[in-house]
């Protein structure tokens, strides 16, 4: 289990926002940056002073403020604010008076409702159009290599952008929605070969380049723009 506070501290390259856990499982002090908060993370063992963060974070100082500098700006779900869909940019637009919740047009993503709702509604509907676009991937692919996944949900994961459960339930970051079909292709495969190979030896290799031939442009383009989608929302 654990627990969590959060502060702006004043850091010798400037303020940062600073997020306190405690968890029983964490043997030594660490720090980490999170892109989706823009915040620096400090895990502390049970019985570890708070002054033993303090320190590691004064020790840490020039490259705390580098990386927190690095990332990219956030988006917030807003009228007005552009975001990709499919790797393709769309803006947010809201319209008080159309029907119904949330609809795609012309390159844009209307918002129906009261501006009030319009965090939520864009934020489920991106959820359910990942839901449905990685539901078809995976089942796609899974039938083509003669596997059956359990469960397929979607999720708003930091560190991974799929998983595969010992029970066979997939799990993506509903966040790839907004990334090119190639990329989603990609990952869909990664997570429906470990339906097979539990692990990412040449076995598992070889069924992810059957499914998919988007490997290494898919792990580029991941790795240069992932940072980005944390970002949204």
């Amino acid at each position: 289990m654990q627990s969590a506070s959060c502060e702006v501290l004043k850091l010798p390259g400037g303020p940062a926002r600073v997020e306190w856990r405690r968890s029983r499982r964490a043997r030594r002090v660490s720090l980490r940056i999170d892109p989706r908060g823009g915040a620096v993370v400090v895990t502390l063992p049970p019985r570890a002073a708070r002054t033993a963060g303090v320190a590691l974070l004064l020790n840490h100082a020039e490259w705390i403020s580098a990386r927190l500098a690095a990332l990219p700006g956030a988006v917030p779900f807003a009228d007005g604010a552009a975001l990709p869909l499919h790797g393709t940019e769309h803006r947010i637009r809201h319209v008080g008076g159309l029907r119904g919740t949330v609809r795609i047009e012309a390159g844009e993503i209307l918002v129906a409702g009261d501006a009030a709702f319009l965090v939520r509604r864009v934020g489920d509907f991106l959820r359910a159009e990942a839901r449905r676009r990685f539901g078809e991937l995976a089942a796609g692919k899974a039938a083509a290599a003669g596997l059956v996944p359990g469960r397929i949900t979607v999720k708003d994961t930091k560190s991974r952008w799929g998983s595969c459960s010992a029970r066979r339930h997939l799990a993506f970051s509903w966040r790839l929605v907004m990334a090119p079909p190639h990329v989603q292709d990609y990952v869909a495969a990664h997570e429906v070969a470990h339906l097979r190979h539990m692990n990412h030896g040449p076995r598992f290799w070889a069924l992810v380049h059957e499914l998919t031939p988007h490997h290494a442009a898919a792990v580029a383009w991941l790795h240069a723009h992932g940072p980005k989608l944390l970002r949204v929302g």
